[in-house]
């Protein structure tokens, strides 16, 4: 069994889809810190024709906690609005500009205003568009307290996962080893993007995946293809 821990990210690149649709379970690490300053929890870019900006969903720090799914954004409706407006702006003249308005709209209408529960609901139904799925769960609700490397093993012994699936940042604290003693395989993702059809200038795959919705429909999913690599290629093979 394949396993992805995350954190949930705002309306994420392809990338994230990918991992959705290599995981047989993918558990959404809502219950650990905030980053502070600036994440991809809450802002992902977009192409412009003025190159490339973020969209970022502004956080209510009055009356949010330090973990993630404690984060509540701002009940102040204009930056959804806003938020709308400028995806219209940016995919005008995309074959497919209507079903990426569609689920933009669809997300943004829900009345929730807990930044955990508004990107899960993203990727979940971005994901559902391309027809790509996974079992998702939530590591708030497992009861499995610890930290770093210890607790991403008891949450994979807990499912029973013999794979464990990451992207490129694990590298700098993941204790690999650890993981082997155990009987788990980690493998990192090995991001492989074909150029689709984008707007504004060269193709970069780093943007909210509304852009391949946009500009590729349904179709789009013969582009989240990428796969994995063992921890040992991946830090010390090429990559």
């Amino acid at each position: 069994m394949r396993m992805v821990i995350s954190q949930p990210m705002f309306f994420p690149w392809v990338g994230l889809l990918d991992q959705v649709r290599l995981a047989d379970i993918f558990v959404r690490y809502d219950d650990v810190q905030m980053p502070r300053g600036r994440s991809f929890i809450s802002r992902v870019q977009v192409k412009t024709a003025g190159g490339i900006r973020w969209l970022s969903a502004p956080v209510d720090r009055k009356n949010s906690g330090s973990n993630i799914n404690e984060t509540r954004l701002l009940e102040d409706g204009k930056w959804r609005r806003k938020h709308l407006t400028t995806l219209r702006h940016v995919f005008a003249g995309a074959p497919h500009l209507e079903d990426a308005m569609k689920l933009a709209r669809d997300i943004y209408g829900r009345e929730e205003n807990n930044l955990a529960r508004f990107n899960e609901v993203a990727v979940e139904r971005m994901a559902a568009f391309f027809g790509i799925s996974a079992e998702f769960r939530r590591s708030s609700d497992l009861g499995i307290g610890g930290r770093s490397t210890r607790r991403l093993i008891d949450i994979c012994k807990y499912f029973g996962a013999s794979e464990y699936i990451t992207g490129h940042g694990a590298r700098n604290y993941l204790d690999h080893e650890a993981f082997e003693r155990e009987g788990i395989k980690v493998s990192y993702m090995r991001y492989d993007y074909d150029p689709w059809p984008q707007l504004h200038g060269p193709f970069t795959p780093y943007v909210t995946a509304l852009d391949l919705v946009a500009n590729c429909g349904k179709e789009g999913v013969r582009y989240i293809k990428s796969g994995t690599v063992d921890w040992k290629e991946f830090l010390h093979g090429s990559r």
